[in-house]
């Protein structure tokens, strides 16, 4: 017997809300099931299973509060005989939540230092919704199966679930008094959402500047041989199947991370473990405010449609609220674009315990030398932000000539 822990999603989070269970006691789970589903103060996150079994009990309730460490789950190894109980001294029939004292329990070792899982749960995909208008269905009773989705690719906006409780409300008494969904509620947990979202960064910036010792470089790299590849491409393909500068860009940080491993891992308890894969962290901007670095698993050894495709998605589900565990937890490096912001460089913050941070601006024509001569060339800036407990300002800008490098060469990407 065993059991599984609510696993950190982040290291802006030390607690979670269990929202729903995926499995009930007697089902078997392999590595990579979605077991659960828990809102953290950022998203609703399918929480994956890390160990095949077979569920013994559920221990949390659904609606309560959990901190990461906590078991949430006791399961029996293949082939365990089946306990009549679990070994709970103090635990009653109806399962609850382990107390606080083992919130902080020494939890598996991170994903980021696994190798990727090769295939996912065939749970069914869940129907996209924001973690607000999933928090206030649940405070009006609502199921979401009533709700009419109106957001992006189908998932379902507070507004929705305001609409929904309205709808109902007359349907029961037709006429009557004011529906029972005001909007003055819905927009306080909005805006609660936003706090506590905001709260969360705060810690974790705070966390990572206090104990990382930051160095940053920048390069200025030139972008015509990878733009005329990309439209000489492009133009053979639909407007649907096209490649955004933004596939090279992560495909490029990716490869240049196999020559330099001491920015590709996460310093973890005084010790570096460098990754032998690369889970790169795409920080994305949610439209409610705030912001979220889900990874995108081995990005070296994927072709650059798969990468296009795989970050469309994830964006999708980010700004939806649905996200998987391994992909806030599994990120070795993080690569933060805000080109689209018009900005030229950022230099953003390590997010431990990663230990590096690459960021690029806006694509913009500056004047150049090439072969002599004076030219317009598309360029882009690229920064790096390090920790100089693992690496030094040498090896730091030997990557950025690395990522420039394959840059100018787009076909080998």
């Amino acid at each position: 017997m065993f059991e599984f822990n609510l696993p950190s999603l982040g290291a802006d989070m030390d607690k979670g809300t269990l929202l729903e269970w995926k499995v009930v006691p007697g089902q078997v789970v392999r590595k990579g099931d979605v077991v659960a589903v828990v809102d953290t103060s950022k998203a609703a996150v399918d929480v994956e299973i890390w160990s095949d079994g077979t569920v013994q009990e559920l221990l949390a309730d659904i609606g309560r509060e959990i901190p990461v460490g906590t078991p949430i789950i006791a399961l029996r190894a293949p082939g365990e005989a089946v306990s009549a109980k679990p070994a709970r001294p103090g635990k009653s029939d109806k399962s609850t939540p382990a107390t606080a004292s083992a919130a902080y329990a020494a939890a598996p070792a991170p994903l980021a230092l696994q190798a990727p899982a090769t295939t996912f749960s065939a749970t069914p995909a869940r129907q996209p919704v924001s973690p607000a208008a999933r928090r206030r269905a649940a405070e009006l009773g609502l199921p979401l199966d009533k709700v009419a989705a109106t957001g992006v690719q189908g998932s379902i906006t507070l507004r929705d679930v305001e609409q929904a409780a309205a709808a109902a409300a007359q349907a029961v008494a037709p006429g009557s008094a004011k529906p029972i969904a005001a909007p003055s509620a819905g927009a306080k947990v909005a805006v609660d959402r936003n706090a506590e979202m905001r709260r969360a960064i705060a810690a974790a910036m705070h966390k990572s500047k206090q104990e990382i010792p930051h160095y940053y470089l920048s390069e200025t790299i030139p972008m015509r041989k990878a733009l005329d590849w990309l439209r000489a491409v492009n133009e053979k393909r639909p407007v649907t199947a096209r490649l955004l500068p933004a596939a090279l860009l992560l495909k490029a940080v990716a490869l240049a991370t196999r020559d330099f491993p001491e920015v590709n891992g996460l310093f973890v308890n005084g010790v570096y473990h460098a990754s032998a894969v690369t889970h790169i962290g795409v920080a994305i901007s949610l439209r409610q405010g705030g912001l979220i670095a889900p990874a995108l698993h081995d990005i070296g050894a994927r072709a650059l449609d798969t990468v296009m495709l795989e970050l469309a998605d994830l964006v999708r589900r980010c700004r939806a609220g649905s996200l998987r565990s391994s992909e806030m937890s599994d990120p070795t490096i993080t690569v933060t674009n805000l080109g689209d912001q018009g900005v030229q460089a950022v230099f953003g913050v390590i997010y431990p315990p990663q230990v590096a941070l690459v960021g690029f601006g806006r694509l913009a024509e500056r004047p150049w030398v090439e072969d002599g001569k004076l030219v317009v060339m598309p360029v882009v800036t690229a920064s790096l932000s390090a920790d100089h407990r693992v690496s030094d300002g040498h090896r730091g800008a030997l990557f950025l000539m690395r990522i420039s490098d394959l840059l100018q060469q787009p076909e080998e990407l």
